[in-house]
């Protein structure tokens, strides 16, 4: 597997992880933060094919994979010697019906011959308990059941159970569909529902893909990124993960290995903002409603960086014994990130819900409950901005006044002033409370010698996070400390036309790999500055020149190979795809 040549499918309820051969190599049960059934992704400590779901064809020549034009339906045609071949098309069901979107927790593969005649075998070998248990099997005329300690899924097909269970090549005459989900019966036949289900689906997300407001430039990356980060809310509670996967290290066998499959209120804002950008607004309504029970939860005390998607506060981290992506463990469960102080996530919350109070196309409208509850978040803001936390990146053994996190408060409490100007209200209380705080980011966090703002207040080191001082409206894009800030980031954290997080190094020694959202940060500060929008433009075209081959990104790559490394498809990423192109992309009304 190379450069993570892998595809997502998924429903809003769980989601998969499909290698360039057909071969199912990620899918988590009963929800994306959830048991790995198929867990090949991060090895295996049975037999070479336990935890994965392959479809192979005999002598196998080469394959080639896309997504059905504005879907999230992955086809994948595998090709033998012979010229023989199959195509296959893999989906997590969603559509309306009866008036409410359905989406189970069910993987659809609809397999057909193409040319010639192609011999394959299936290979289903879910496992449970992170691949130490192996199920019983029991079956039927037309389903195989995977029976484990407290769960159960059911394959459902047309296909040969004998040849499935015996894992035999046959001869594909015709199409076969196969239905692997809840132990249920399917209401009617497979072809039937099968065709149904795809019809459906696809009608799903192209009309989905219609409402997007796109960028004249960059059509195809937008969508993708959009879908791509759909895919990542959970929307039974609106939270939104990082990244549908654990462990897949930042850059070869450093041990950087986490669990993101949680929802980090700091990437989630960065999700919202962007889908808000394309105008999918209810990405954002959903979220809020997760937003408005984390505030309850904690009563305007402490609220911790990241959550389960059920809300749950305690992820507590423990080692699995996997042997880890290329061998290289260790697999992670859980995140310690759930028991530090990152006092950014205040104004993460309050710019995630700012255009609630503005935007007269929601359903759910900002209130004036929903203000006085935000002004406890504020509160919190005005009262941390100025004391040590664990910082944007999670740093597990050091705690600094960090200068983005500060940014952030400043964030909570300059919205806060615009939204109770807003709502009719004096917004004086919160303008000065911003202003104050601003003015000690100015003095504090200035560094005369570098001729930049710095990480931390008093610090000396450059930190990529300081770019989001335009994109949060701290100072004017051409304002010449921002600018002179830009120039000192790139001359020190960037490694040809990609940007490092910072330079010191942390817990882990100093970093291998360029973070991909850093470097769209720095591909959005340069569009905003006079006459550096060209210099932006060549690097976020090579951005996409990294992207794999069906348009997805992971965390990190590496600035000499390209190669990607880290979670993925990492949300942060996905962000920077649709931010880049919003930014750059030349206008309709001067094209057109």
């Amino acid at each position: 597997m190379t450069n993570l040549a892998l595809g997502m499918i998924g429903n809003c309820s769980v989601n998969a992880l499909v290698d360039d051969k057909a071969k199912i190599v990620w899918w988590c049960l009963p929800r994306p933060d959830g048991d790995p059934v198929f867990h090949a992704l991060l090895g295996t400590n049975g037999n070479p094919g336990d935890g994965g779901f392959a479809i192979e064809i005999e002598d196998f020549s080469h394959s080639d994979q896309h997504y059905v034009e504005n879907t999230a339906i992955l086809r994948t045609r595998l090709i033998a010697s012979d010229g023989s071949a199959v195509e296959i098309d893999d989906f997590c069901p969603r559509f309306l019906s009866r008036g409410r979107v359905f989406r189970p927790a069910q993987i659809v593969r609809r397999i057909r011959p193409v040319s010639g005649r192609p011999r394959i075998r299936i290979v289903l070998r879910p496992r449970f308990h992170w691949g130490k248990m192996k199920p019983q099997i029991t079956s039927g005329s037309n389903h195989v059941r995977f029976v484990a300690d407290g769960q159960t899924i059911r394959l459902t097909t047309d296909a040969p159970i004998t040849y499935i269970r015996d894992e035999t090549f046959f001869v594909l005459e015709r199409a076969f569909n196969l239905f692997l989900g809840p132990d249920e019966s399917l209401t009617e036949r497979p072809g039937t529902l099968g065709r149904e289900f795809q019809e459906e689906t696809e009608y799903y997300w192209k009309r989905w893909s219609l409402r997007l407001g796109l960028p004249l430039e960059w059509q195809e990356a937008v969508i993708r990124a959009a879908i791509t980060l759909k895919l990542c809310t959970f929307e039974e509670t609106g939270a939104i993960i990082a990244a549908a996967t654990t462990s897949l290290p930042e850059a070869p066998y450093s041990e950087r290995n986490w669990d993101y499959r949680f929802c980090w209120l700091r990437d989630a804002f960065f999700v919202v903002r962007a889908l808000n950008a394309l105008s999918d607004l209810e990405t954002m309504e959903n979220y809020l409603t997760y937003i408005r029970d984390i505030i309850a939860l904690t009563k305007g005390d402490h609220i911790q960086p990241v959550f389960g998607i059920g809300m749950e506060a305690a992820i507590t981290e423990r080692i699995e014994e996997l042997p880890g992506y290329l061998d290289m463990g260790p697999v992670r469960v859980g995140n310690q990130a759930h028991e530090h102080h990152q006092h950014d996530v205040y104004g993460n919350i309050v710019l995630a819900a700012a255009q609630a109070f503005f935007d007269k196309r929601l359903l759910r409208q900002g209130s004036m409950e929903d203000f006085r509850h935000l002004e406890v978040i504020g509160d919190r803001a005005y009262m941390l901005h100025n004391q040590p936390d664990a910082g944007i990146w999670e740093l597990r053994t050091r705690a600094r006044v960090h200068t983005s996190s500060s940014l952030m408060c400043w964030a909570a409490l300059d919205r806060l002033a615009k939204i109770a100007n807003q709502l009719g209200l004096s917004p004086q209380h919160w303008r000065a409370r911003a202003n104050e705080v601003h003015e000690k980011i100015c003095r504090e966090a200035w560094n005369e010698e570098a001729g930049a703002f710095v990480e931390s207040f008093g610090g000396q080191d450059l930190d990529a996070s300081l770019l989001l001082m335009a994109e949060v409206g701290f100072l004017p894009p051409n304002d010449p400390r921002f600018v002179s800030t830009v120039d000192r980031i790139g001359e020190k954290l960037r490694r040809g036309d990609h940007l490092f997080r910072y330079h010191a190094a942390d817990d882990f020694g100093r970093p291998e790999t360029a973070f991909n959202v850093c470097t769209f940060w720095f591909i959005d500060a340069l569009g905003r500055i006079d006459d550096r929008r060209e210099e932006a433009r060549e690097m976020y075209e090579t951005m996409l020149s990294c992207r794999n081959h069906l348009g997805l990104l992971s965390e990190d790559t590496d600035p000499q190979t390209n190669q990607l490394w880290g979670n993925f498809p990492q949300t942060y990423s996905m962000v920077g795809i649709i931010n880049g192109a919003v930014r750059l992309s030349r206008r309709w009304d001067k094209v057109i």
